[in-house]
């Protein structure tokens, strides 16, 4: 599985360090948790800080819009150099339009469901998107307990993907450790999304090695 860790959880008095040592580590992107506090009731950082870890990043950049009205800010990312940008199918009223919007600028483009949002509402959107991103908590905050029917919601994709004959990769964001990554894997994941058991770890980058390894 591609392995992209989110910065969300780590210390921001050390985000150069942070970015360092995963540009160090066998992990795949780095993930970016961008929030506005009105799609979801917290706010992280924008692009100040995303220009600056652009900056020293070696790693893709992975950036999942958790804010309304994502379309103003796409071309924006694009300047920035990120390359996997997801917006949310709660806070888009033209999906289609916004997907086609990203991948016009040369950026893959994924779109990311809360954990009530079944998976059939991807039917008519599925063929248009890069990837899609599963939210396994609630999205808004950091180190949440993964929500166990998320490993059916994950299924459902993979196989709706198969019959329209799509590549389609699945992501999952939202309490993934070493433990519930195999069971991902089972279910079809391609992308894991991995926070404080990372940044939390006496070892990071053993801990990304351990992960690489599933």
């Amino acid at each position: 599985m591609i392995l992209s860790p989110s910065i969300l959880a780590g210390d921001f008095t050390k985000l150069g360090e942070t970015i360092d040592m995963i540009n160090k580590s066998e992990a795949d992107w780095i993930h970016l948790d961008v929030m506005d506090g009105v799609f979801v009731p917290n706010i992280s950082f924008g692009f100040p800080v995303i220009k600056n870890i652009a900056s020293i990043a070696k790693k893709p950049l992975d950036a999942h819009l958790m804010i309304v009205d994502p379309d103003r800010y796409i071309g924006k990312l694009h300047e920035m150099g990120v390359e996997y940008v997801s917006v949310h199918y709660e806070a888009c009223n033209h999906l289609h339009r916004t997907l086609q919007n990203i991948q016009s600028m040369g950026m893959k483009a994924g779109v990311a469901l809360n954990p009530h949002t079944p998976a059939s509402n991807l039917e008519y959107i599925l063929e248009y998107s890069d990837f899609i991103l599963v939210m396994s908590v609630n999205p808004g905050f950091g180190g949440q307990s993964f929500i166990d029917n998320s490993l059916r919601k994950i299924s459902e994709i993979k196989e709706m993907a198969i019959k329209k004959g799509l590549n389609t990769l699945v992501e999952v964001d939202g309490g993934v450790n070493l433990k519930n990554s195999v069971l991902l894997k089972d279910a079809g994941t391609d992308i894991i999304v991995v926070g404080s058991t990372i940044t939390s770890s006496a070892n990071p980058i053993d801990t990304i090695s351990k992960l690489k390894a599933i």
